[in-house]
């Protein structure tokens, strides 16, 4: 498994990581089990799973902790932490910082978006800070982390290439590792060639809308560092949970899934630790009467 050391060294050395999104401990575990480099932590898919609403920073930075720090504690493989707008100005975002560096980030996204944030996923419009601003809170990211293999990752929902590109430059300059734009400013893959030459970092790629639809694997891996699936576990368990339980009360019996449609409960419990568990019972409880 990669560690955090060598993610970023990975990362700064040119070489692309492969990621997918989680909203829980289940599916970070089941994320790390396909194999993928390191996963992230989507707020997407955390306020979906943890409140059932959409993503417009309805939950607080310690709701948000508290999925970051069961996700670190039980995967091997770097966590990658949505931290939304850093929950707040620049003082605030350095203690957004040292808390989930606590909680076991590997990284943190923050983005400049106005307070509260809105996904570019489902809003129709969205509010930017000030680019100084937003230079600001990428400075006193850089300066509130411990660990310098932490990285920053400074996210720009510009819709635009140039002011998304005349924000990347300004974030990279303020100490950004890296530089995550949102797929609306662009539209092809020069134009994020253009972006990825033009602010001097690695690029933070969700690949979502066209660049998951026109892009092949090596070309997402001539620009990205990180290339994200943010949303396919959230809305592939999504899908299977309705049909399955859908079919279930209508029928009124299991008899009503294929054979294909569950995990089997032994199998889950195998994956989820249940064997371990009773190893640690016979070694430390044995004798207990």
């Amino acid at each position: 498994m990669m560690t955090k050391s060598e993610m970023a060294q990975a990362i700064r050395s040119g070489k692309c990581l492969w990621s997918a999104g989680c909203h829980d401990v289940l599916s970070a575990k089941l994320v790390e089990k396909a194999g993928f480099d390191v996963l992230l932590t989507s707020g997407f898919g955390i306020s979906a799973s943890l409140l059932g609403q959409p993503d417009v920073e309805v939950y607080s930075m310690t709701e948000n902790l508290g999925v970051v720090r069961n996700v670190s504690n039980a995967v091997q493989i770097p966590v990658i932490a949505d931290a939304d707008t850093g929950y707040g100005n620049a003082i605030n975002v350095m203690r957004t910082v040292r808390e989930f560096e606590q909680a076991g980030a590997a990284a943190m996204i923050i983005e400049d978006q106005v307070m509260p944030k809105r996904c570019p996923a489902v809003a129709s419009r969205l509010e930017l800070i000030p680019v100084e601003e937003g230079v600001s809170k990428i400075r006193a990211a850089v300066a509130a982390r411990r660990d310098p293999d932490t990285l920053i990752v400074g996210r720009t929902d510009a819709d635009t290439k140039e002011e998304s590109i005349r924000r990347a430059r300004a974030y990279a300059d303020a100490g950004a590792d890296m530089i995550q734009p949102i797929s609306a400013g662009y539209a092809s893959l020069d134009d994020l060639r253009d972006l990825r030459e033009a602010c001097g970092v690695p690029l933070s790629l969700q690949i979502m809308r066209w660049l998951e639809s026109d892009l092949s694997g090596d070309e997402i891996e001539s620009v990205a560092g990180i290339a994200h699936f943010p949303l396919v576990s959230l809305l592939s368990a999504t899908r299977a949970m309705e049909s399955a339980l859908t079919r279930v009360r209508n029928a009124r019996t299991t008899r009503a899934l294929d054979q294909g449609d569950q995990t089997s409960l032994n199998d889950f419990k195998h994956f989820i630790g249940f064997p371990e568990v009773e190893r640690l019972q016979e070694e430390f409880m044995k004798d207990i009467a």
